[in-house]
C-alpha cells in the first residue's frame, strides 16, 4: 500500500566507503519532490507531478553497459555486444574514485527491495548523488514497512553518480557514462547519465541472471494482469509496443507493468512497486488510468511544459522517449500482493511498422518458442538518427539488453512452462494497419483491447481452426472474425488494396527475421526453426 512517510532514522555509509554524514535517508516522497524544486533540478507541473530534463541521455546506453568478468560469470555470462566484459582491477579502481567522488556530495539514500513473493525477495540499498533520482527509486522499487527497516540487510548496492564523468583511457569505459554490474562484489555502479532507467535496469538484469541460475524461475520483460476469475496474463514487448497500457485495464487488476519472474510453482511476481510508462501522445481519452496516475508523487523525464505548467504530450523535441515514473498505487486497480496465479494467456506485442503481421494471430508452441527468441518490433521514421523508413528490429526474449544469458536458456524455460501450464500463446500487432508507416495508420487501440479481451475469454474460437486463416507468408493462425473489430482489420493483406505491394513487404520482412534467426539457429532444434516464416521471396 501507499506508504510516504518519512523515517528519522540516521544511517551510515562507512561500509560503502563514504565518511561524510551529509546524507539524507528514507526520505518521503514529498519531501524529495520539494527538495528537487528548491534545488532548481525540476519544476512541478499543472497535474502535479514533477517534471526533470534527464541531460545528455533521454534513454538507455546499451554500448556502455558492462558486467565484470570473473569466476562468477566467465562461464555462464553470454559475452558479446549485449552483455560486455569489465575488467575486476579496472572496475575496482572506478568505484573506488565513484566513491571518492560521493564523498564531496550531499547523498539520498533509500532501502527498498525488488521481487514482490518473499522467497525471491532481494533487498536492495540505492545511494543516489540527485534527489529526483533517489525518488525515482522510491517509485520504482518496493517499499519496505518500518518494521523491515529495523534490521535491514542491504545484498545488493546500487551507486548511482550522475556527475561523475569517466575517463575512457584510464577507466575503462567506452566513453564517459556507465552502468556495470559486478555479481561478486554485488554492485550496480552507474555514472555519468541522469536517465533514471539506468537503475531500475541495473537490478532487472541482476535478477535475470540470479533468477534462472540460482531459483529455476525465469525472469521476464512484460507486463501482467489478472482477471476476476483469478486468471493470470503476460504481455511481453518492447519499448513502445503497448505492455503499460494493454496490461493497465479498468477490468482487471494490474500485477505489473515491466518486470517479472514465472517460478517453478507457477506463481508471476512483480519485481517491481512501480511503473515507467511512455508518455509520448499520452491522453486521458485513450489511458485513462495512467493519466490518471500523474499526479505528485509521479516524476515526468525530458518532457516539455508550457507557461501554465501544463505538459504537451505530443512535444518530441528533447527525445521520443518521454517517461513518466509513479508508485504502482497511483493506479486504483492493483493486484495486493503483486503476484499472480493460473497463467492463461501469454501476449507477444510488436509494433510493425511494415504493417503486414495480423492485429492478433495464434501461435504453436513452435511458433511460440520461435517468436520469443527473436523479438520484433520495428523502428519507424525519427525514433533513431538516420532511420527514414521502417526498420525491423529484434530483441531476444522481447528484452536482450537485460539478459545475461543465452536467449536459449530464457526460451527452454518458457517453453517448459507454457507446455506444463497449457497457456494460450498470441502474437499481437499494435503497429500499423492498410500499409506501412507513413501509407497505413497506427492500429486503434479499441480494436486491440477488444481483440485481446476476446482472446481471454474465449471468443476467438480457440480450438475451433475452422475460425482461423493460416497466413501464407507467416504461416501463424489469424481469426476470421472478432466481437467489436471490423473483419477487414482481421486481415492485413485486406486493409492495403494492394495485393503485391502487401505480398513485396511481407517477404522483406519474413526474410529480415529468417536472417536475424541465423544467430540461434545452433542452439534451436528444428521444430522451432520451423515455428518462423518459411517462404523467401522471390
Amino acid at each position: 500500500m501507499a506508504t510516504n512517510a518519512q523515517t528519522t532514522k540516521s544511517i551510515s555509509l562507512y561500509e560503502n566507503g563514504i565518511t561524510h554524514e551529509n546524507i539524507h535517508y528514507q526520505l518521503s516522497s514529498d519531501k524529495l519532490h520539494e527538495i528537487t524544486i528548491a534545488k532548481g533540478m525540476g519544476v512541478e507541473s499543472s497535474l502535479g507531478a514533477i517534471a526533470v530534463n534527464t541531460g545528455e541521455f533521454t534513454g538507455r546506453s546499451p554500448m556502455d553497459r558492462f558486467i565484470v568478468k570473473d569466476e562468477i560469470t566467465e562461464d555462464k555470462i553470454w559475452w558479446g555486444n549485449i552483455n560486455i566484459p569489465f575488467d575486476s582491477d579496472k572496475f575496482d579502481a572506478l568505484h573506488k574514485k565513484v566513491i571518492a567522488y560521493l564523498n564531496e556530495k550531499e547523498l539520498f539514500v533509500r532501502d527498498a527491495y525488488a521481487c514482490a513473493e518473499d522467497d525471491y525477495r532481494l533487498n536492495i540499498r540505492v545511494i543516489n548523488e540527485y534527489p529526483w533520482s533517489n525518488m525515482f527509486a522510491y517509485n520504482m522499487f518496493l517499499r519496505p514497512t518500518d518494521a523491515e527497516l529495523e534490521n535491514f540487510d542491504p545484498e545488493w548496492t546500487v551507486i548511482n553518480a550522475p556527475g561523475f564523468m569517466a575517463d575512457a583511457a584510464i577507466d575503462g569505459t567506452r566513453q564517459h557514462n556507465f552502468a556495470i554490474l559486478n555479481f561478486s562484489k554485488k554492485i550496480a555502479l552507474i555514472g555519468g547519465t541522469g536517465y533514471t532507467g539506468e537503475i531500475k535496469k541495473g537490478i532487472f538484469s541482476a535478477l535475470n541472471f540470479i533468477l534462472p541460475v540460482f531459483k529455476n524461475t525465469l525472469p521476464m520483460h512484460c507486463s501482467a494482469n489478472v482477471g476476476e476469475d483469478g486468471d493470470t496474463a503476460i504481455f511481453f514487448g518492447l519499448s513502445g509496443t503497448g505492455k503499460t497500457t494493454l496490461s493497465t485495464d479498468p477490468n482487471r487488476k494490474l500485477i505489473g507493468d515491466d518486470e517479472h519472474g514465472w517460478t517453478a510453482k507457477n506463481t508471476v511476481f512483480n519485481f517491481e512497486g512501480g511503473c515507467y510508462a511512455k508518455v509520448i501522445n499520452l491522453s486521458k481519452e485513450n489511458e485513462p488510468e495512467i493519466y490518471g496516475a500523474i499526479k505528485k508523487g509521479a516524476i515526468l523525464e525530458n518532457v516539455i511544459l508550457n507557461d501554465s505548467g501544463e505538459v504537451d504530450f505530443e512535444d518530441t523535441s528533447i527525445t521520443q522517449n518521454t517517461r513518466v515514473s509513479y508508485p504502482i498505487y497511483h493506479i486504483d486497480n492493483i493486484q495486493e500482493p503483486s503476484i499472480g496465479k493460473n497463467v492463461k494467456n501469454i501476449f507477444f506485442l510488436t509494433a510493425d511498422a511494415f504493417g503486414v503481421l495480423p492485429p492478433i494471430s495464434k501461435l504453436t508452441p513452435a511458433q511460440a518458442a520461435y517468436h520469443f527468441i527473436s523479438g520484433y518490433t520495428a523502428k519507424v521514421a525519427g525514433t533513431e538518427a538516420g532511420v527514414v523508413e521502417p526498420q525491423p528490429s529484434f530483441s531476444a526474449c522481447f528484452g536482450a539488453p537485460f539478459m545475461p544469458l543465452h536467449p536459449a536458456k530464457y526460451a527452454e524455460m518458457l517453453s517448459k512452462k507454457m507446455l506444463e501450464s497449457g497457456v494460450d500463446v498470441w502474437l499481437v500487432n499494435t503497429g500499423w494497419t492498410g500499409g506501412p508507416y507513413g501509407v497505413g495508420t497506427r492500429m486503434k487501440l479499441k480494436y486491440t483491447r477488444a481483440m485481446i479481451s476476446a482472446a481471454m475469454s474465449g471468443e476467438l474460437g480457440l480450438y475451433n481452426y475452422d475460425n482461423y486463416h493460416i497466413h501464407s507468408v507467416f504461416g501463424v493462425a489469424q481469426p476470421r472474425e472478432c466481437p467489436g473489430v471490423p473483419t477487414k482489420v482481421l486481415s492485413p493483406r485486406a486493409t492495403w488494396n494492394d495485393d503485391k505491394a502487401y505480398y513485396d513487404t511481407a517477404f522483406k520482412l519474413s526474410n529480415a527475421f529468417r536472417e536475424n534467426f541465423k544467430k540461434f539457429e545452433a542452439h534451436a532444434n528444428e521444430e522451432i526453426r520451423r515455428g518462423g516464416p518459411q517462404r523467401y521471396a522471390y
